[in-house]
């Protein structure tokens, strides 16, 4: 899943609403952004994360890349959903050899996948005891479909592209997270990316992934049911989506469906925040910092800080990275930060990164 790459990126989300290509540079102050690049992507051509038309996928990334001047072309780009899991298992003390030659089987054990049809990564966590006091240590596995990475692979290289990372969203995440906040070693932090046709979660502490879930509902779900109640066009749902009135119907108008919508987004999250306190042994979440275009959707924010009693806030993936108007970065890009997310977190992979 993972291959090695130079120190210079493109973090490229491919969603099935649009593609943000993000690149940054080090400087004595820090990262700052080279260029920035945010393209609709066409409806129907990345279905449940799946990739309808490649041909049409790889001219969308082509396009971010030529019209901001993107001219790295090594790309490192993040799957989610039903194809990818994630899974923290606690197995017998071993060196890094024993583990290397046991990890399929280990797996094995644990995916719900047949083992051949998946490309696995994994990262030890920390050693410890097991209940039964025996030496023993975290793991942290990690699989994903081979035919979906090929096809993400695929259309970057048809764009023009050279495949350098697969990475999982959530972990991209926690990347942009840990850079730009100065997170309290012990303080849990539930992260929360609103995509147009999924949530990404990733609950972190110290560093460290403690539980990850992808859902499959996002924003879709607005535009999907403002196009049955009201009738509407799916471009004329979107727009009453995003805050503009339409043929009369204003956003205030649109709360009783938005609601409903925001609900059950709401209820997945409360699920989840629900069955790691239960399970963790740590099963506290002391904050929630959500991205994502859809947690933009009227209601969405004061629903959460409503039904959480934790400090909730939006994700800032610029705030300690510079942003100058001379480059890609500038004002015009950074408005809608949170939802470059993703696509920070995957521009800021080290070139030795797992």
């Amino acid at each position: 899943m993972v291959f090695r790459r130079a120190e210079s990126l493109v973090g490229l989300d491919i969603g099935s609403s649009a593609v943000k290509a993000v690149t940054l540079r080090r400087t004595s102050r820090g990262r700052e952004v080279v260029a920035v690049g945010n393209e609709p992507m066409p409806r129907g051509s990345i279905v449940d994360g799946d990739v309808v038309d490649r041909d049409v996928v790889a001219g969308i990334i082509r396009q971010a890349f030529d019209r901001n001047g993107i001219r790295t072309r090594r790309v490192v780009t993040a799957v989610s959903g039903n194809a990818v899991i994630v899974k923290r298992v606690t197995l017998p003390l071993m060196d890094e050899d024993d583990l290397a030659e046991s990890i399929r089987w280990e797996a094995e054990q644990h995916i719900p996948f047949d083992i051949k049809d998946v490309n696995l990564d994994y990262q030890v966590l920390q050693a410890g005891r097991d209940a039964e006091n025996r030496a023993s240590m975290d793991v942290l596995l990690v699989a994903a479909k081979t035919e979906k990475i090929a096809a993400y692979a695929d259309v970057i290289s048809r764009a023009g592209g050279a495949p350098a990372v697969v990475d999982i969203a959530a972990f991209a995440l926690q990347n942009a997270f840990e850079v730009n906040y100065a997170a309290d070693p012990g303080r849990v932090t539930m992260l929360v990316n609103v995509g147009a046709s999924g949530m990404n979660i990733n609950i972190v502490e110290g560093g460290q992934s403690l539980f990850t879930r992808d859902v499959s509902m996002g924003g879709d779900a607005y535009t999907e049911a403002l196009q049955s109640e009201l009738g509407l066009s799916y471009e004329d749902a979107e727009r009453l989506k995003r805050g503009q009135t339409v043929d009369g119907v204003g956003p205030e108008d649109a709360d009783p469906i938005t609601g409903t919508i925001t609900e059950h987004l709401i209820l997945d999250v409360e699920k989840t925040f629900a069955f790691f306190q239960a399970t963790a042994a740590r099963g506290r979440i002391d904050e929630l910092v959500v991205s994502g275009g859809s947690a933009a959707v009227r209601g969405f924010f004061p629903a959460l800080e409503t039904r959480f009693d934790i400090p909730v806030s939006p994700f800032d993936p610029f705030r300690r990275i510079a942003c100058s108007s001379e480059n890609g970065g500038g004002e015009r890009n950074r408005r809608p930060g949170s939802t470059l997310a993703v696509a920070v977190g995957l521009a800021l992979r080290g070139g030795d990164d797992r």
